[in-house]
């Protein structure tokens, strides 16, 4: 975990793992959708709702998560629609905040959301309390709504402090068993500490890297999915 920790402190200046400056990801999925063997119509939808790890940040149309999940999905015969909804520099107040419009814009009810947000709040040094209700919110939200999720955890950056590291760790697996969600502990697992999956900034995986995490990921939202296959 040596590189995580000196990836994540280098991103501290930052304030937030990807930039305000980039272009904020469409929450439609017409792009991968033309890029990708045909869908069916009727396929359940899966929205991807999370931060720059979601995004694809500085990667290609096809490189992101929500198209490499989606072909990893049709690789093992499971035709579902993933739609990218990650927000660059996204943090669990400023999901919380969209997450009723993005729902509520979705051209179906989704089947699943992945849900992954927090990373930018432990760069930013906000207080775990605080992260800890807004995913809480979001979860309830969903959980009214009637969709499954599948809750993507981060880990806190050793430079935060063991205090911080022990308030922070504990939210995503505490909220995946209160809500009885589906859960992979850490969205960069087996990514960032190896530096061939990350961009130069070493902070962000590169297509290979969101290759890993996807495939990853394929097991759980199947197993997640209504009647998937």
């Amino acid at each position: 975990m040596a590189i995580y920790g000196a990836a994540l402190a280098l991103c501290q200046p930052l304030a937030a793992c990807g930039s305000a400056e980039t272009p904020a990801a469409s929450t439609s999925d017409k792009v991968a959708a033309k890029n990708s063997p045909a869908i069916p119509a009727d396929a359940p939808l899966v929205i991807a709702f999370g931060d720059s790890l979601y995004a694809g940040y500085q990667l290609g149309p096809n490189e992101g998560l929500a198209p490499q999940l989606q072909a990893a999905l049709l690789a093992d015969g499971v035709a579902a629609r993933v739609q990218n909804a990650g927000v660059s520099g996204d943090t669990t107040a400023a999901g919380r905040q969209r997450l009723a419009y993005v729902l509520d814009n979705a051209r179906v009810k989704p089947a699943l959301v992945l849900l992954g947000l927090g990373g930018n709040d432990m760069l930013r040094g906000i207080g775990p309390d605080e992260t800890r209700a807004n995913l809480d919110a979001m979860l309830a939200e969903l959980k009214k709504r009637g969709i499954p999720v599948l809750l993507t955890g981060m880990m806190a950056s050793p430079n935060m402090g063991s205090d911080y590291a022990r308030k922070f760790n504990p939210i995503f697996p505490e909220l995946a068993g209160k809500y009885g969600v589906s859960f992979y502990p850490f969205i960069l697992d087996n990514v960032v500490t190896d530096r061939t999956l990350m961009l130069a900034d070493n902070l962000h995986p590169n297509a290979k890297g969101v290759s890993v995490m996807a495939e990853a990921l394929a097991p759980l939202v199947e197993q997640a999915l209504p009647d998937a296959g």
